[in-house]
């Protein structure tokens, strides 16, 4: 018979050195259990939850929003007349300048505030080098404090404008209208309506030229429809197209509440689409006068499509607006070498602001050359 001593494994209660008799080692079959000597206890396991192994990953940016970012700077710029250079998209579709705003996406909020601010303050130094300070502050408010104006509000400019007139102007009186308007702007919020000194210059040639038929590219809050409709004929006509909704319906109540709702058609659309519609869906044959207020750089466009569509005759009036500042140079440059066109310079001031602006006043004289010599 052996004699065996057996210890107690680690953690197990505290006993005291045995000695058993126990049959001959050689009689257990391998990989069986003694039974007499306990079993050392196995150390808990635990196994964790299956959402204990799942990682939340971050989200990565999304390349389009980057590239719609940096395609709206670009046409922010391209609008105000700037250079914008963006590095072209290979055919795989990336960029440096996608690479680049990804990663700009990815950076804490206080690096994008400072990006955003850097990059403002790059426009208003570009503007201020060709401008001056009027239109820089100009900018400022209508790009950066306007939207957290509204977002304050809870409504836009436009509709407080239309809100201010409906409770301090006369309802059918539209130079109580104008007056509402003018004083809202010069004191609150300036606007971009033609203003009272340029509008001034276009009263005179409306009552120069007392046009039957007149479109007007451009009616925002409807200022201008209601400041030509006053001094237009009874009979007449005045067609305003308006690619905003919004505004187009900002502009009908501005008509409606003046009283020259029965001159006045509010057309919503983009005037390239609108002009080739003009004379079978509107009856229009042709236009005695045109008032462009629109985007600059569709005056050009626009003009030639106009006389592509017949809609110009012998002693049709073109008065175009903001031809200075922030001007249309192409469409001055195109006018004035033109030999169908007799062009007139109105030099003033932009709307409520001590910033140079003009009007160019452009009768068309019929098919001629291309250009002077």
């Amino acid at each position: 018979m052996d004699t065996l001593v057996w210890v107690p494994p680690r953690g197990h209660r505290r006993a005291d050195t045995l000695t058993r008799t126990l049959r001959p080692r050689g009689h257990l079959p391998r990989g069986r259990p003694d039974p007499i000597l306990p079993a050392a206890p196995r150390a808990a396991t635990r196994t964790p939850p299956a959402t204990a192994c799942v990682r939340h990953r971050k989200r990565p940016p999304n390349p389009r929003s980057a590239t719609a970012i940096a395609a709206i700077l670009a046409g922010l710029l391209g609008r105000l007349g700037l250079p914008a250079a963006l590095p072209a998209p290979d055919r795989g579709g990336s960029s440096p300048g996608r690479a680049a705003a990804v990663e700009m996406l990815e950076a804490p909020p206080l690096l994008l505030a400072a990006v955003f601010l850097g990059l403002v303050l790059v426009v208003l130094l570009l503007l201020l080098r060709r401008w001056g300070w009027g239109l820089c502050l100009i900018c400022w408010n209508e790009f950066v404090l306007q939207p957290i104006r509204n977002l304050l509000m809870g409504d836009t400019k436009e509709q407080r404008i239309l809100h201010h007139v409906l409770q301090h102007a006369e309802p059918g009186n539209a130079q109580s209208v104008l007056e509402a308007i003018d004083t809202y702007c010069q004191q609150k919020e300036w606007a971009m309506n033609v203003g009272d000194k340029k509008g001034k210059i276009v009263d005179a040639v409306i009552q120069e030229h007392q046009p039957s038929m007149l479109l007007e590219l451009g009616a925002y809050c409807g200022y201008s429809a209601v400041r030509m409709a006053r001094l237009l004929s009874p009979g007449a006509r005045l067609l305003t197209i308006e690619i905003n909704p919004d505004w187009a319906a900002i502009t009908q109540r501005m008509v409606d509440f003046a009283g020259v709702q029965d001159k006045v058609t509010v057309v919503v659309g983009a005037s390239q689409d609108v002009i080739p519609q003009l004379k079978k869906k509107y009856d229009v044959d042709t236009l005695d006068m045109v008032f462009l207020d629109h985007w600059k750089d569709r005056y050009l466009p626009d003009t030639l499509l106009l006389e592509e569509c017949g809609l110009l005759r012998k002693g049709t009036v073109l008065l175009a607006d903001n031809v200075i500042c922030p001007g249309a140079p192409d469409f001055l440059a195109h006018m004035r070498r033109s030999s169908r066109f007799e062009c007139t310079h109105y030099q003033s001031f932009l709307e409520y602001r001590k910033v140079m602006d003009g009007l160019e006043k452009a009768i068309y004289k019929g098919p001629g050359s291309e250009a002077r010599p």
